[in-house]
């Protein structure tokens, strides 16, 4: 890659207009118990949008392959095809079924990096990963135990193992996990959806909430939030977890290493990355789309690996304004 081509603009800034359209379109549908109108309604917004981003973009991670349109689908371009050339991860709704039931912390969000920086999880669903913030950036392991990362990431924050907080992701697979969390003697909060956003959490020190990330869960979204991660300045660890022989074989025909422990830096390779994503449910991560006699409020988070610069953007839009020119169901 050229000098030219790098993204040497701060593309998150133009990026947060997409996740700030889907979340805008996907609101609508808070609650109405239906998950793929909400999922589509982000979608379509999103498309709109980036399409209007100058950039030469590439779907990485997205809500699957082609013959699944018109989800944006791995592989697909967007943007308007100049200069620079971007990998992007998208997840219009991360939490469908928080959004159809109505409950908190459904995002939407993109993460790009430059072509080639993101790492491909193939056919790899998922993954056992940890997440903390910077001052444990040095304290987790993924061939300790959980009581024993628990016991590192406490002394390098200073505290005990009680004072430490984990969330998880609530699945039946995690049962042996929440067992030994407890038995250490820290706190676990689990969540039914949205790992993106436990992960922020998770690494952001502003938000002391939540002092590690455990769990087997999605690849894609590991990949994402290591984005965020980057410009926080933590550290996600990770390693491929199929969930049956087949997917194993498969893993191991397309050539990945079922032992490798993906760092931070294997997963998106460049710093120059960006990260952005809007509330649109109320969650602890960011507040949700609220609409009044005036338009509506979002909430988003604006983030970029190369500078470590985060902005939390509240914006006031005019829908009716909005209506005029884009052809979004707002």
């Amino acid at each position: 890659m050229t000098p030219t081509e790098r993204p040497d603009r701060n593309l998150a800034i133009e990026l947060v207009r997409t996740t700030e359209a889907a979340a805008l379109a996907a609101a609508r549908w808070q609650g109405r118990g239906a998950k793929e109108e909400g999922d589509q309604a982000a979608v379509d917004a999103m498309r709109q949008v980036l399409a209007t981003v100058d950039m030469d973009g590439t779907v990485i991670i997205g809500e699957g392959e082609k013959d699944e349109a018109p989800m944006l689908y791995n592989g697909e371009s967007v943007g308007t095809g100049s200069p620079p050339k971007v990998d992007i991860a998208v997840d219009p709704v991360d939490g469908t079924r928080l959004l159809a039931e109505g409950r908190p912390g459904s995002l939407a969000v993109l993460a790009a990096a430059p072509g080639g920086a993101m790492f491909d999880p193939g056919p790899m669903v998922y993954m056992e990963k940890i997440v903390v913030g910077p001052d444990a950036v040095d304290a987790i392991d993924l061939d300790a135990t959980i009581g024993q990362n628990l016991e590192m990431v406490a002394k390098a924050k200073r505290r005990q193992v009680r004072d430490l907080t984990v969330m998880m992701l609530d699945r039946d697979r995690h049962e042996d996990a929440k067992r030994e969390i407890r038995d250490a003697g820290a706190r676990l909060q689990l969540i039914t959806d949205g790992d993106v956003a436990a992960a922020i959490l998770a690494a952001w020190d502003e938000r002391p909430a939540v002092d590690m990330l455990y769990g087997i869960g999605g690849t894609p979204e590991g990949v994402t939030a290591a984005c965020a991660v980057k410009a926080l300045g933590g550290r996600i660890i990770g390693r491929i977890w199929p969930r049956n022989d087949e997917e194993r074989q498969a893993a191991v025909d397309a050539g990945y290493d079922l032992e490798q422990v993906l760092d931070t830096d294997d997963l998106v390779t460049s710093d120059d990355c960006f990260f952005a994503c809007t509330g649109i449910t109320p969650g602890q991560l960011l507040a949700g789309v609220t609409f009044d006699g005036h338009g509506a409020v979002t909430e988003s988070l604006v983030m970029r690996g190369k500078s470590g610069t985060i902005r939390v953007i509240k914006a006031r839009h005019r829908l009716e304004k909005l209506r005029e020119y884009a052809s979004i169901n707002y």
